[in-house]
C-alpha cells in the first residue's frame, strides 16, 4: 500500500498500547470503544496496511445478474451494436430476460455497453475583427455610479463611456437618466469630440439596451428610437453586439472596471455637473496613460504616431 492514511498511524499506535497494557486500558486512555479495539485487533498482523480501511460494498447481491443473462446480453450487444436500450430489452424478454429496463441500463453501463454518445462540435469563436484607422468603430456603453459616491440619496448619475476600438481614445460624460435621450445627446457630443480631433467616427457599437435599440421591444420592435434617429442623420453606422455578450463590448466593459476600482473607488459627487467637472479630469489622465496593447504608449501618443505615418 502506497497511502498510509493519520487514521491509520492512530490504530497502530492504539495496537500496540493494546497488547503491551491491555483492551481496558487502551480504551481508556484513546477513548475508544472495546468492540472498537478488538475489531482492529482480530484484523491486525503487525502491519500497518492492515489497519486500512476497507471497502464495505457487498461482494454478492440475491437479485444480481446471472452469468447466464450477462453472456446473453454481451451476445446480443454484440451482434445488434446499433440497437437501442428499449428494442435491446424488448428482445431479450422475448429469450427469458425477465429484468426490468432499468436493471438492464446499470449493468450495460458497468459493462461498457452502452453507446458512446458523440463529442459536440468544439464551438470556433470567430476571429476578432481588428480595426485599421481611428473612427472605424467606437464602443459606447452605460455605466451606473454607485449609490456610495452620491452625496444625495434620492439623486441617481450615469457615466457613458465612448473608446475608440484603434486608438483606445475614450471620452465621458455623466447624466441623471438612462435612456434614449441622454444616448442620443451622447451620441452627438462623441462626434463632434472626436471630430475636433481629427477623427470622423464611421460605426458606434453598442450592446442591446432599450436606451440604445428596440430590438427587443415586445410592442415597439420596428420603431427606431431617438438614439438610432440621431446616428442616421449623423450619418454614423449602428451595429449591435449578440444578445447577453457583453465581451463584444469588451473594451469599453474594461475601462469601466477601472473607472470603478481607481476613480468611484475614491470620489464623491453632489450633482451631475460635479460628475461631469471630475469626469473630464478622468479623461485627461485616461487617454495619456501608457497601455500594453498599444505598444506602451497612450492613446494619445498612438493617434499621434497614426497621424504621422499616414
Amino acid at each position: 500500500m502506497d497511502i498510509i492514511t493519520q487514521n491509520m498511524r492512530f490504530r497502530q499506535s492504539l495496537m500496540k498500547y493494546a497488547e503491551k497494557n491491555g483492551v481496558e486500558k487502551a480504551s481508556r486512555k484513546y477513548n475508544k470503544s472495546r468492540s472498537y479495539i478488538y475489531f482492529w485487533l482480530k484484523r491486525w498482523d503487525g502491519s500497518i496496511e492492515s489497519l486500512a480501511e476497507k471497502s464495505k460494498k457487498p461482494h454478492s447481491h440475491p437479485n444480481q445478474h446471472t452469468e447466464e443473462e450477462i453472456k446473453m446480453i454481451c451476445n446480443y450487444r454484440r451482434r445488434n451494436p446499433e440497437l437501442g436500450l428499449t428494442e435491446l430489452w424488448h428482445r431479450l424478454r422475448k429469450k427469458g430476460y425477465s429484468r426490468r429496463p432499468e436493471s438492464l441500463y446499470r449493468v450495460m453501463k458497468k459493462l461498457g455497453l452502452l453507446p458512446s454518445k458523440p463529442k459536440p462540435p468544439k464551438r470556433q469563436p470567430k476571429p476578432y475583427e481588428q480595426m485599421t484607422h481611428p473612427g472605424e468603430r467606437v464602443q459606447i456603453d452605460v455605466k451606473v455610479v454607485p449609490r456610495k459616491c452620491i452625496t444625495d440619496p434620492e439623486m441617481k448619475l450615469y457615466q457613458y463611456t465612448a473608446i475608440d476600438e484603434y486608438s483606445r481614445m475614450r471620452f465621458l460624460y455623466g447624466y441623471e437618466e438612462q435612456s434614449t435621450y441622454s444616448s442620443a445627446d451622447f451620441a452627438e457630443r462623441v462626434v463632434k469630440w472626436f471630430k475636433r480631433r481629427g477623427i470622423t467616427v464611421e460605426c458606434i457599437q453598442t450592446d442591446n439596451g432599450f436606451e440604445f435599440t428596440n430590438r427587443f421591444s415586445p410592442a415597439k420592435k420596428d420603431k427606431p428610437t431617438l438614439f438610432e434617429s440621431t446616428l442616421e442623420r449623423l450619418g454614423v453606422k449602428h451595429k449591435l453586439i449578440r444578445p447577453y455578450t457583453p465581451r463584444h463590448n469588451g473594451k469599453v466593459e474594461r475601462s469601466h472596471r477601472e473607472d470603478h476600482n481607481k476613480f468611484y473607488s475614491c470620489h464623491s459627487f453632489y450633482s451631475c455637473a460635479d460628475l461631469n467637472a471630475q469626469l473630464a479630469a478622468r479623461l485627461g489622465q485616461t487617454n495619456n496613460l501608457p497601455m500594453r496593447p498599444l505598444g506602451w504608449l497612450s492613446p494619445i501618443e498612438f493617434f499621434k504616431k497614426f497621424v504621422q505615418y499616414h
